[in-house]
């Protein structure tokens, strides 16, 4: 089979919707065509490119990047003999962008510079995603990706409009050497007498959601060490027996830790993306928020505790 654009479609619906039959209603064919088409793509590259489960599919580690490579691909053929308003000699439009920590950047940095070739992103870093809503009130940048948590939405005027990237359980890091470090998932209140690494107000409603969490869980952290700073820092104090911290799902373990999920998930981040209306397309807005799920599902596909944790919580919601 020679691949065409037509079967990258495929791919790319099918990743989006979670679902043959979704996809094949997404894109005006019947679910019998699609699930041949896509026995044929995946014979093509040799191996399977979906997880199929009770719940839908889900990419490979290698499907996710299949999927990324082909959103590329189409993005670049959507361009090919296109201009840039004001001519082929106009200069490539700045899109000012402030991020909290999100582990979603970097792949949605890499996905517009594809999907928008006359689109350059200047990025910044800000940590509150109540200054980052600060921000974006005030014309300082154009759009962001932001952190909330179920319950405690982050609030904004009706100049900005916002989309949810991914709403993640958060894990708990800790040394590998712990006693802990061989269960499955870990007790919120088994970690009761632990010191805690613990990062400041972020205007959201962090660190309250973690608080909340222990005093439901039936303790308040006798130790808490406040830290914002390099993850790997982190990591390294981690490793040393230092303490423990809640983290993002996809984060990589280096060596020395391990990454878990804690029993129940007490604990929940959604991530947002956020924009001017005034100063972001429809279609500017579509492309950030496809670059950043993208990039969130290429992360997802090389977690494994994330992985195991899903596949566990989809099991057992089925039972």
């Amino acid at each position: 089979m020679e691949l065409e654009l037509r079967h990258l479609r495929v791919l790319c619906a099918v990743a989006d919707a979670g679902s043959v039959g979704r996809a094949a209603s997404d894109l005006g064919y019947s679910q019998p065509a699609v699930s041949t088409q896509l026995r044929r793509i995946e014979g093509h590259f040799g191996e399977p490119l979906f997880e199929r489960g009770p719940s839908g599919v889900r990419p490979t580690p290698y499907g996710a990047e299949v999927v990324g490579q082909a959103r590329d691909v189409l993005a670049r053929a959507a361009m090919i003999g296109r201009r840039p308003a004001g001519g082929p000699t106009s200069g490539r439009r700045i899109l000012r962008v402030a991020a909290t920590n999100s582990p979603v950047l970097a792949g949605m940095v890499s996905g517009v510079r594809a999907r928008l070739p006359d689109v350059s992103l200047s990025v910044s870093s800000v940590y509150a995603s109540s200054r980052i809503v600060e921000l974006l009130q005030d014309g300082a940048v154009d759009a962001a990706i932001a952190a909330d948590y179920p319950g405690r939405e982050l609030e904004h005027p009706d100049t900005i409009a916002h989309r949810g990237i991914v709403t993640e359980p958060n894990f708990v890091a800790l040394p590998s050497s712990h006693p802990l470090a061989r269960r499955a998932q870990i007790s919120l209140a088994d970690l009761a007498e632990e010191a805690w690494f613990v990062t400041p107000d972020d205007g959201a409603g962090w660190p309250g959601v973690f608080y909340a969490a222990c005093t439901a869980a039936g303790f308040t952290p006798s130790t808490v060490h406040e830290f914002l700073g390099d993850r790997l820092q982190l990591q390294g104090m981690i490793a040393d027996g230092l303490g423990v911290a809640i983290v993002q799902a996809t984060t990589r373990p280096i060596p020395q830790v391990v990454i878990k999920p804690l029993t129940g998930t007490p604990l929940w981040c959604r991530y947002v993306l956020a924009w001017r209306r005034d100063a972001v397309t429809e279609r500017t807005a579509d492309a950030l928020l496809q670059c950043a799920t993208v990039a969130y599902r290429q992360l997802a596909a090389h977690s494994p505790h994330l992985r195991d944790w899903a596949a566990r919580t989809w099991s057992v919601s089925k039972t």
